[in-house]
């Protein structure tokens, strides 16, 4: 069982640690984002934590109930920059596209940590601000609420898989990663056109693709879903009906 988190105002830190720092839970999540970067999620403990903060590991317990505590203040930090600079316009469709690049790019920039991250739910404020922005922009457009969740539900999670995607691809050792990319101008440029004749036909296009994120076309690819439903009836998210079986009543 985590330990009870100390309040802010009874845990504040009034001397320096060993390495002349204040402690803060702002300073402990700036702190295990850069050894997410240096060492990989296996390397993010309390002990190399305390020791990166020049304070006893036992400490980081007045902020935070646990390790998994503060893995989620990580990623409400990674999601809640995305709103740092971020406005409305009125122009929904602009709106949603900078917010998802935005919300893209906060993982990507740290990719130890967005793999450590993306597939949790927080319930923190970084999230809930931007699970806000989000609806209020379907909103005020004038989706109904049923399409508005929708598309927020697909808009976010949309963001997230490519995130944990690519930041997995960026996470990985150069070598490997760069032996990934290889394969793309070597063996798949070099199947023959007798057993693969698509791939054969599509291997310098593909070359040229499949390096680089999809986020932003499959981004396009949602806007487009979403602008074509705007004005529509609401769909209420029931599941398409099956096709009755050969020789079973309809």
């Amino acid at each position: 069982m985590g330990k009870q988190v100390v309040p802010e105002s009874a845990r504040r830190r009034r001397r320096p640690t060993k390495n002349g720092a204040v402690l803060s839970e702002r300073l402990i999540v700036e702190t295990a984002l850069r050894m997410l970067a240096e060492h990989g999620g296996e390397g993010l403990t309390a002990r190399r934590l305390g020791l990166a903060l020049g304070a006893d590991p036992s400490t980081l317990y007045r902020y935070f109930a646990g390790m998994d505590d503060l893995t989620l203040a990580i990623g409400a930090e990674l999601v809640g920059r995305a709103l740092e600079g971020w406005a409305p316009t009125g122009d929904w469709r602009e709106d949603l596209r900078r917010l998802g690049l935005r919300i893209h790019g906060a993982y990507l920039a740290h990719p130890q940590a967005a793999v450590l991250t993306a597939s949790r739910v927080t319930g923190r404020a970084e999230e809930t601000a931007v699970d806000e922005a989000i609806l209020a922009v379907l909103r005020t457009a004038g989706f109904p609420d049923p399409d508005a969740v929708r598309i927020y539900h697909v808009f976010i999670d949309q963001s997230l898989a490519f995130a944990a995607l690519d930041a997995a691809s960026l996470a990985l050792p150069a070598a490997a990663r760069e032996a990934d990319e290889r394969m793309w101008e070597s063996a798949y440029a070099r199947l023959s056109a007798a057993s693969h004749p698509h791939i054969a036909a599509t291997a310098g296009l593909l070359a040229a693709r499949m390096n680089h994120s999809a986020y932003p076309a499959a981004l396009e690819m949602l806007l487009d879903s979403a602008a074509a439903q705007l004005g529509r009836p609401a769909q209420l998210g029931r599941p398409a009906r099956r096709a009755a079986a050969p020789g079973s009543e309809s």
